[in-house]
C-alpha cells in the first residue's frame, strides 16, 4: 500500500492541532488519550514498528496497541482524524 502525498495544508493543520493539544485545560480520559496517541503516531510515522512491549510495561503496551489498531490507515486520514478529534475537545 502506497500512502498518498500529504498536502502542505494538512501538514500545517496537523502541526497546529498537536500544538493546540498541549493547551487543553482539562485532561481527557485515558481512552481518548490513547485514541489521540494512536492517530498521532499513525499520522506522523505510519504503521506501527518495533516489538510489542511486555506485559509488565502497561503504559507502553497500551500506547503500542493504540498505534497498532491504526495499522493500514493512510497517514493523511490519521492526521485528519487527529485534527478532528482535537477540535472536538475544544469546541
Amino acid at each position: 500500500m502506497t500512502d498518498t502525498p500529504i498536502s502542505a495544508e494538512l501538514q500545517t493543520a496537523f502541526g497546529a492541532a498537536v500544538a493546540h493539544s498541549k493547551t487543553l485545560t482539562t485532561r481527557p480520559d485515558n481512552q481518548t488519550l490513547l485514541q489521540l496517541y494512536g492517530l498521532y503516531k499513525q499520522g506522523s510515522a505510519g504503521d506501527v514498528s518495533g516489538e510489542r512491549p511486555g506485559m509488565t510495561d502497561f503504559v507502553a503496551r497500551a500506547k503500542w496497541d493504540a498505534w497498532a489498531a491504526r495499522k493500514g490507515m493512510p497517514r493523511a486520514e490519521a492526521m485528519q482524524a487527529y485534527i478532528d478529534q482535537i477540535n472536538a475537545l475544544f469546541f
